[in-house]
């Protein structure tokens, strides 16, 4: 067995590949216009942030979403056509009520009749949302409702390939069912796409409008990024008008190349001074005002204050050095250990003496006086102590008995040996150490008025050379202090020295001052004040630094923007849609076209497909009249011809489809002119012997007009009527309204509402059987009544109806003498039964029986088939 040939790719799929290579943003619109058939403000508001994205804006909470298979139709194949078996359980859709199931003639056609206000709405939203349609609109939830619908959706019956499937609890979205969407939904917002009101009646089979519709969402897209550019270059700082910097300089020069490529952080950096630059700034500001000679006078002076505190800084880092601190602190520590070991040597010489303190540092003193004395004084020239027998004390003046000078001679002994003359030269050598340390002021009192030049010159290198002076003298205190005592001397940190700074400016200023005397001459007065416009542009450029970063900024947007439009370009479009033009408009289509107009409008519209050029995206087929091509035909045509080309356009592109799925009309005569009706119904009904039509409408004259030709030619027909309830709108019910049924449906709802009566008469409810058998009764007289217009007349003529069906006046001649006084006598018992009138008070008139009833009604139903028997038999 052959296996059928794969579905041809629909216009839809060939864009879908296409699209492949496309910018997201493009993809995105792509989905929307497919699933929305136009694009708000709002949506080209999106892509433009979207297009933004593409070339590097950062993303935020909006992202693409691109054309999918899933957003496409369904294309199934010729034998996997879709068909409707039935709505049921709609929920948050207007205000259907709940409950409820619509059903469809799934070989046939399928008319759902409605009054404004009736839910026809309501089900069609559903099926524009849930199938396919060209502008599937939004679903509105009950505005009476007193909370939002936690579900929008309904259950969905289907078959494919005529084999029922799955119930689908189908749920409002973005994306067309899968399998559903390959039914195709008309209505207004169709014509309108087909319909052009400006100056053409455009041709657009389905799909190749979505070619238009991105090549405009790309011009939108540009407009916008235009506009947002235009707006940026009107917002150009005034001050670049009008520059106060000079042209000449590093910042004038940078400022004249400002461009989207500018590096901020150059410009940062030559915006940034540093002390010394800035220093040199005010000076040269001042300097320059001044006699040149005397500028260079004054920097002298600044330059030998410099000096002086270089000189005293030197002196007091030098008498505060580690070196020559910790010396000293080493020089105390040798003649404090030293003078220990005298001490223990003391101890051990002069044990057993009758006084305490022998040998001590009080007592060395004294003896020490004691030799002077003796040597210089008393004794000359002899020994110490003296040795003569004749000698005295030199301090109490007493003989020296021989024990004493014995004793005295130990004590000189002792003076005499190492290590107490050891301990003497290393105290001498300490208290020699510690004299020079503290000889001499350690302050800023002398330099005071050098360090107040300083500050107005370097305030922070100023004070650094007070806090290197003040820890200069922490530094010695600390170390006197520690001589006193036995532990270990911590000098404070030595801070950082001032002296590189301070020999740099006295550097730079005997410079400057050297540059000032020169500038006497001309040229080097040129040079300080290129130098100066140099530093002033620079400092002006830091004040304005964030004017300049937000021109780079704005000049950065302007190039982006000029980048983003590039994407906006709609050749490669506009090719994509002549190549699908071509492919899908062939002569083949367009005499499908001229056909479906004469079967809808037979030669009353005559028109042709011609090739228009286009704009953008691909090319436009106009519409023209064959006798004035040049006619505006929108201009011309009526509503109802407008409608007829519309409609026809749809059948024609249909035509071109592989599968035969279900089509579904929603008051496709809504704007119709009454001549054309007919023609509409025909057509429908024709189609219906290809697929399943359903049709919702609120015009009876079109209903009959189905509903004949559906019978005329064997179609299934389902009639169903939606209406407004006290639970809500679309409440479903079989057949049409009273005031749409036949003759014979009328019949044989009497026939059932007078054995309903019955049971009232038997039951001896006399007033509730009086009140039926004037409703019965009035139904009765209406329907004689549409029996003279339907059968009778054969519908010749009709009420509301604009034409006579001259095609059937011959039927008529079927009606005797003999139906016209059974059509009197019927008619008359009825108006006698029913109170047209208010009745008198005294008439009391009694309900006929249930006999009569049924016998009436008879008489009806047997003139009736007796005239349609007879006008059966006249060709």
């Amino acid at each position: 067995m052959q296996k059928p040939a794969a579905p041809q790719k629909t216009v839809l799929e060939t864009i879908l590949d296409w699209s492949k290579d496309r910018p997201l943003w493009q993809r995105d619109a792509l989905r929307r216009i497919i699933a929305n058939g136009r694009l708000t403000d709002a949506d080209i508001g999106e892509l433009v942030d979207l297009c933004k994205q593409g070339k590097g804006a950062p993303v935020g909470a909006l992202k693409a979403v691109p054309l999918e298979k899933a957003h496409l139709p369904a294309n199934p194949g010729q034998i996997a056509a879709v068909s409707l078996l039935s709505i049921a359980d709609a929920t948050g859709v207007n205000n259907l009520a709940a409950g409820q199931t619509l059903g469809f003639e799934p070989d046939g056609i399928t008319i759902i009749y409605g009054d404004n206000g009736a839910g026809k709405s309501g089900y069609a939203r559903i099926l524009k949302r849930a199938c396919r349609a060209r502008h599937a609109g939004k679903i509105e939830p009950n505005v009476y409702a007193d909370q939002p619908p936690k579900r929008v959706g309904a259950n969905i019956a289907y078959g494919v390939g005529g084999v029922p499937q799955p119930v689908e609890q189908w749920q409002n979205g973005a994306n067309p069912h899968a399998t559903l969407s390959a039914v195709s939904v008309f209505d207004s917002d169709c014509a309108s796409v087909h319909i052009r009101e400006k100056n053409e009646v455009a041709f657009r089979p389905f799909g190749l409008d979505v070619p238009d519709e991105l090549a405009a969402a790309c011009q939108a897209v540009k407009d916008a990024l235009a506009a947002e550019q235009k707006q940026l270059e009107k917002a150009r700082n005034p001050i670049f008008a009008a520059p106060t910097w000079k042209a000449t300089t590093a910042v004038g020069k940078a400022l004249a190349a400002l461009n989207a490529n500018t590096d901020a952080k150059k410009i940062e950096a030559l915006a940034a001074l540093s002390a010394d630059e800035s220093a040199r700034l005010e000076r040269l500001r001042e300097d320059l005002s001044k006699n040149p000679t005397k500028a260079a006078a004054e920097q002298t002076v600044k330059a030998d204050n410099v000096m002086r505190l270089i000189t005293a800084v030197n002196s007091v880092e030098a008498r505060t050095t580690d070196e020559e601190l910790l010396a000293a602190a080493a020089l105390a520590r040798d003649a404090r250990s030293k003078r220990d070991a005298a001490r223990l040597a003391a101890e051990k010489a002069f044990t057993g003496e009758p006084l305490a303190g022998v040998g001590g540092e009080t007592w060395r003193v004294l003896w020490d006086s004691a030799r002077r004395y003796s040597t210089e004084i008393a004794y000359p020239g002899q020994p110490f102590p003296p040795s003569a027998e004749d000698a005295h004390c030199m301090l109490c003046q007493q003989p020296l008995e021989a024990e004493a000078r014995a004793r005295m001679a130990r004590f000189e002994d002792f003076i005499q040996e190492d290590t107490e003359q050891l301990a003497r030269e290393a105290e001498k050598a300490a208290q020699t150490a510690r004299q020079t340390i503290a000889a001499g002021a350690i302050g800023t009192r002398a330099v005071k008025a050098s360090l107040d030049e300083l500050g107005l010159q370097n305030q922070l290198l100023q004070q650094q050379t007070r806090r290197f002076i003040a820890a200069a003298r922490l530094r010695r205190h600390v170390l006197l202090k520690a001589l006193g005592g036995s532990g270990e001397v911590q000098l404070p940190p030595v801070p950082l020295s001032p002296l590189p700074d301070l020999g740099q400016l006295q550097t730079t200023v005997r410079s400057y001052a050297a540059e000032l005397r020169k500038s006497a001459d001309a040229d080097e007065r040129k040079k300080l004040e290129a130098d100066f416009a140099e530093l002033s542009d620079r400092a002006l450029l830091a004040g304005m630094l964030p004017v300049v970063t937000d021109e780079i900024q704005r000049l950065k947007t302007i190039r982006f923007l000029t980048e983003c439009a590039g994407d906006t370009a709609t050749n490669t479009i506009t090719k994509m849609g002549n190549d699908i033009a071509d492919t899908v408009i062939t002569p083949r289509l367009r005499d499908r076209f001229q056909e479906e107009i004469v079967r809808l409008a037979a030669s009353k519209v005559r028109v042709e497909i011609v090739r228009s050029g286009g704009k953008y995206g691909s090319p436009q087929y106009q519409v023209r009249l064959f006798a004035k091509p040049d006619a505006k035909v929108h201009e011309i045509l009526s509503e109802g011809e407008k409608t007829c080309v519309a409609l026809a356009a749809f059948m024609t592109e249909l035509a071109t489809a592989m599968h035969r799925s279900a089509l579904v009309f929603d008051d496709p005569v809504s704007s119709l002119d009454h001549r054309w009706r007919g023609q509409v119904a025909k057509r429908l009904v024709e189609e219906a012997e290809n697929r399943q039509v359903i049709v919702f409408t609120h015009d009876l004259v079109f209903v009959n007009d189905l509903n004949d030709h559906a019978t005329k030619t064997g179609r299934a027909v389902r009639l169903t009527t939606l209406s407004r309830g006290a639970a809500g709108a679309g409440m479903v019910a079989d057949g049409l309204p009273w005031k749409a049924q036949s003759v014979e449906d009328r019949i044989d709802k009497l026939e059932k509402a007078a054995r309903a009566a019955k049971l009232l008469h038997d039951n001896n409810q006399e007033d509730e059987y009086a009140v039926e058998v004037a409703k019965l009764y009035n139904s009765l007289r209406a329907t004689w009544e549409r029996g003279l217009e339907d059968i009778a007349f054969v519908r010749v003529i009709q009420r509301h109806r604009d034409y006579i069906n001259a095609r059937d006046l011959k039927k008529v001649s079927a009606l005797t003498e003999a139906d016209c006084d059974a059509f009197a006598a019927g008619f008359k018992k009825c108006c006698d039964i029913v109170d047209a009138h208010d009745p008198s008070s005294g008439r009391n008139a009694v309900p006929p029986p249930p006999a009569d009833l049924f016998q009436d009604i008879q008489a009806l139903k047997n003139w009736a088939a007796s005239l349609r028997d007879r006008q059966k038999k006249i060709a």
